[in-house]
């Protein structure tokens, strides 16, 4: 790599996060902290706080902290990290997508009929967010229950307080997994629909798709991180992950340990026996708890302890064998 092009890479590297105010697929997207604001600022209003609201919202303790800036860090970090080894391998879904369509043909030939335009639309749509929100649930039930994967979701799980860029504390191998769940995922269902639709959902995916995950980002998702205890009617916890119930899942209590790992939808945590509502915490305080918070209290600690950690798991190992 020439040192002009190396130049060029860090000023992108730089500059991606920045991207992501004014981006509609992030979180952080200035419309979506926008209407966080309005939400936040009906739960200040209807929770009586004494400070004004900006201090309530933007407390330096939570925003100035030590935790808060490792989410800083790692944010640009991570930047690097996914325009280096993520970007290059995003086309691989419309491999996917291919080779399924092809398999497809292959085995069963030319589909005899065909969804509609519309059909096609509204059931792509749904397939990919509840086929892709059991996947992420999936993939995140894994990382807690294998050790090995915890040691690298661990490092979500250190944040002592919430901010919305917490979204993006996660460690480098994790987001590495979770794009290549997000690849496969989406060129399987893709061939698959591709195949049944004639190839009418070039046209339309990214505006079917757009509609679930724009009423979830408008309505509070950056409050999911954050000290604001925003709660859903208590039967809609049931059926969606309320900003308040992931925020009992960042709780650094043992008796809220693994609950509440949906995405967007609570009907796998129902299943799986983890769902917990919010009318069943009455507060929470963040962080891994039994004493291990100290030991991610720096970004290359974040780093670092996951391979170190599981080093020493394997040795040990190794050594009962």
């Amino acid at each position: 790599m020439e040192f002009s092009q190396l130049i060029d890479l860090l000023l992108e590297t730089i500059q991606m996060p920045f991207g992501y105010f004014i981006n509609a697929k992030k979180r952080v997207y200035v419309l979506y902290i926008i209407t966080s604001l309005v939400l936040a600022f009906y739960i200040f209003k209807k929770n009586k706080e004494k400070e004004s609201f900006i201090k309530y919202l933007f407390s330096k303790k939570i925003y100035g902290s030590t935790s808060a800036f490792i989410d800083y860090g790692l944010l640009f970090f991570n930047a690097f990290i996914k325009l280096l080894f993520i970007a290059p391998f995003l086309y691989l879904s419309l491999y996917i997508a291919f080779y399924t369509q092809e398999h497809l043909i292959t085995q069963f030939g030319s589909a005899t009929w065909h969804f509609s335009t519309n059909s096609s639309i509204l059931i792509y749509t749904l397939a990919l967010v509840i086929i892709g929100d059991f996947a992420s649930f999936f993939v995140h039930w894994l990382m807690h229950k294998i050790p090995v994967l915890w040691e690298f979701h661990k490092i979500h799980h250190s944040a002592t307080t919430l901010n919305p860029f917490t979204q993006y504390r996660l460690h480098p191998v994790e987001i590495i997994l979770n794009n290549a769940k997000a690849i496969l995922i989406i060129g399987l269902i893709t061939g698959f629909f591709d195949y049944f639709s004639n190839n009418l959902l070039s046209k339309h995916t990214i505006i079917g798709v757009n509609i679930f995950n724009f009423l979830f980002l408008v309505f509070g998702a950056n409050l999911r991180h954050s000290h604001v205890p925003f709660k859903y009617f208590n039967f809609l916890e049931y059926f969606l992950i309320s900003p308040y119930q992931h925020q009992i899942h960042h709780s650094n209590n043992p008796a809220d340990f693994d609950k509440n790992m949906g995405a967007k939808l609570a009907i796998w945590d129902s299943l799986f026996g983890t769902l917990k509502r919010s009318e069943e915490v009455t507060s929470v305080q963040f962080g891994l708890g039994l004493g291990d918070d100290k030991n991610y209290d720096t970004l290359g600690k974040n780093l670092w302890m996951p391979f170190r950690n599981t080093y020493k798991k394997l040795i040990y190992l190794v050594k009962k064998i």
